[in-house]
């Protein structure tokens, strides 16, 4: 009964209010039915009757209001929320002027809403929250918007067309939380931003996933801020230096999902906690003097966070740390006075990447200089020798000089990492990303994954020549000719220079570790490559022991020719093969585990390989092809001759060569002989000197 009651009484007030509303107070557009404006107007007649929030399941078909303005909620004196209004197109000044109790205003879903005019939030004394979220036309916020709302605590603009950083200037709030995000056309942050928009300390400023590209000059001057956000801003390239001058109090700073490469200094000293996840721009941190103050830092790359393992911080950079009752203040004497400080960092270093210089210990960086020198210098001569003689180019002659070009790869490549260790000593943790994922690294793995193949494609190709060439050393037909060998160095270079090329495209990567080897075998692809590769090696290694226990039983075979010199060569050149793969199988034995994701030694283990056995063929085999030779030494004294050094010892081997019969460049007239001149072509065509 009293329901009913009520029922008639509403009925009855909602006629009464229709049919005496005034026409000025509500903008009925042109073309709306007579029945909807009716709802409309009861609408908002209802709010005269102690209504205080305006409901949310308004009829979507419903225009409430196509302009707010100080007449549209007059009689809403008590109103305290407003909810979503769907077809605002512009809020005019003194919109809100008579809802004194105003204390949240909640725009949201208005496609139609385009402007928010001068004083549109004044004289609210109450107002502590303004958001304003997807308003995908608002394009305009008069500067003189948000003008003194001194009790306001939150402020809130996403989602919106806005192209200028609104003004904030004016606000005048005693303690303020603002957050900007998610308006993809504000692409700059003003200068004096923030400069009059809190009386007090501003506990965050959140400017997230805008379309933000640059921080101007002085954009945060005036400001005390606690945290400022700017994670999200993927265009965000430059903070101006000066930006934060000014400023104070920021002890939170995140800077993630940025394209930042670099910090401001200024407001380092009083940062507490640092937060730059997915920036991968930011490759180089500032000087670590400048982090006083910091305890948490959450960085992108691994290497950066050994930067913070042993910071060490002075006592002179405060004079009061030497005040007697500077260590009773523990807060004081931890921020200011103590020598060391634990930073909690992520992410943390990896087994690939340990927090090292690329050479570790001062003896490896002392030998891969030697090495690398040595290797430089020794096959550089060799290629000028043998390339500048004017003896006939034969065969082994041809594949060494590719075997000496090969290990001059891998010359350069240990130089390369030895010059970049040197030049980034005790701080490659600030150049670890730039090297590892620059072009420098690449071009080094390439020479050294190039170098390794080729020298032992060439290795097993010497072997197989000679082995070719003593096993059928009667039948001159089946000699391998110059053409042949040409062939044959063709498929190498092209193999080696494919497997090289392939960590630069994906399988696998040079840039997984510091000295640029293909040590990536995360993807099963990576995994085949390296696994591949080794195999290939262990391979090539059984067929040079096969050729070469067949030449060595051949040679000391008493119905092939007894000769000693035969026996000499042959056991020298399997020496000298031996001495390449013998350092290679502890590289393939570690390798080969670790690709199977069974390491059984770390990364910095494997340096020591590296130096050690990695290279140490490219230096010996200058020496055991080359200058232990006679025929190398002759050619060589011979070839200085003609640049005006060593005619005196020229000369003397011209006498010898004039007065004795070479077996290596006549025609065999029997076995003895052929495999003799066979033993002698081993050798660099020369006898061998121990």
């Amino acid at each position: 009964m009293m329901v009913m009651i009520l029922i008639m009484l509403m009925i009855l007030v909602i006629k009464t209010a229709t049919a005496s509303v005034p026409g000025p107070e509500m903008d009925v557009k042109p073309g709306v039915e007579t029945s909807l404006a009716k709802r409309t107007l009861s609408f908002c007649y209802q709010l005269k009757f102690g209504v205080t929030e305006i409901p949310s399941s308004i009829s979507m078909s419903q225009k409430h209001c196509s302009t707010a303005n100080n007449k549209c909620f007059f009689p809403t004196s008590n109103l305290s929320t407003i909810w979503e209004n769907d077809k605002l197109e512009s809020i005019n000044e003194f919109a809100f002027a008579s809802l004194s109790q105003l204390t949240d205003i909640f725009i949201s879903g208005n496609v139609a809403l385009k402007n928010i005019g001068a004083f549109a939030f004044s004289d609210l004394p109450e107002l502590t929250e303004i958001t304003i979220t997807k308003s995908k036309h608002l394009t305009h916020i008069n500067p003189d918007a948000f003008k003194d709302i001194v009790k306001l605590k939150y402020l809130t603009i996403a989602n919106t067309g806005l192209r200028l950083f609104p003004d904030f200037t004016k606000i005048h709030s005693t303690g303020l939380l603002l957050d900007l995000h998610d308006n993809s056309h504000i692409e700059r942050v003003p200068a004096n931003a923030f400069k009059g928009l809190c009386t007090q300390t501003i506990p965050e400023i959140r400017l997230t996933r805008n379309g933000i590209k640059e921080v101007a000059s002085d954009a945060f001057n005036g400001t005390k801020m606690h945290r400022l956000f700017l994670r999200g801003n993927k265009q965000l390239t430059h903070i101006n230096p000066n930006a934060f001058v000014g400023s104070s109090e920021l002890v939170v700073l995140d800077i993630s999902q940025t394209a930042l490469s670099s910090l401001p200094d200024y407001i380092l000293g009083g940062l507490q906690k640092l937060i730059a996840e997915s920036a991968p721009n930011l490759k180089e941190l500032p000087p670590l003097e400048l982090f006083t103050k910091l305890h948490q830092a959450n960085l992108t790359y691994s290497s950066h966070c050994c930067a913070f393992h042993n910071i060490h911080r002075n006592r002179h950079w405060n004079s009061l740390c030497s005040h007697p009752d500077a260590q009773g203040n523990l807060h004081f004497y931890r921020d200011y006075c103590s020598n060391s400080t634990s930073i909690i960092c992520t992410p943390t270093q990896d087994d690939f990447n340990p927090c090292e210089d690329i050479m570790s210990a001062v003896p490896l960086r002392v030998l891969i200089w030697i090495i690398s020198i040595l290797a430089l210098l020794g096959n550089t001569v060799v290629l000028l020798v043998l390339l500048g003689s004017r003896t006939k180019l034969t065969v082994p002659r041809f594949l060494m000089c590719h075997l000496a070009f090969s290990d001059l790869c891998m010359g350069i490549y240990l130089v390369v990492i030895a010059t970049v260790d040197m030049l980034t000593q005790g701080q490659y943790y600030n150049h670890a990303i730039d090297w590892q994922t620059g072009l420098g690294c690449s071009v080094a793995g390439f020479f050294t994954v190039f170098a390794s193949e080729l020298s032992v494609f060439t290795l097993t190709a010497i072997t197989l020549e000679r082995w070719h060439t003593i096993t059928h050393a009667l039948r001159l037909d089946r000699k391998l000719r110059l053409r042949h060998a040409c062939i044959v160095m063709t498929a190498g270079w092209i193999f080696s220079a494919v497997a090289a090329l392939l960590p630069t495209v994906g399988v696998s990567s040079y840039g997984k570790v510091s000295i640029c080897l293909p040590m990536d075998v995360e993807f099963l692809g990576s995994q085949v490559y390296v696994v591949s590769l080794l195999l290939l090696n262990i391979l090539a290694f059984f067929c040079v022991c096969g050729c070469y226990l067949s030449i060595y039983l051949t040679v000391r075979n008493p119905s092939s020719a007894p000769a000693h010199a035969d026996t000499r060569v042959a056991q020298r050149m399997a020496v000298l093969i031996f001495t390449d793969f013998v350092c290679m199988a502890p590289i393939s034995f570690f390798a080969i585990s670790a690709a199977l994701k069974l390491p059984l030694i770390t990364v910095s283990d494997a340096k020591l390989l590296l130096v050690l056995f990695y290279p140490i063929n490219s230096c010996s085999n200058p020496f055991l092809y080359a200058f232990f030779t006679r025929t190398f030494r002759r050619d060589f004294f011979l070839l200085a001759a003609r640049f005006g050094l060593f005619k005196t010892r020229a000369q003397i081997y011209r006498t010898e060569s004039s007065s004795c019969q070479q077996p290596a460049w006549t025609s065999p007239k029997s076995s003895h002989v052929m495999l003799y001149s066979l033993a002698n072509a081993l050798s660099l065509e020369g006898k061998p000197e121990f």
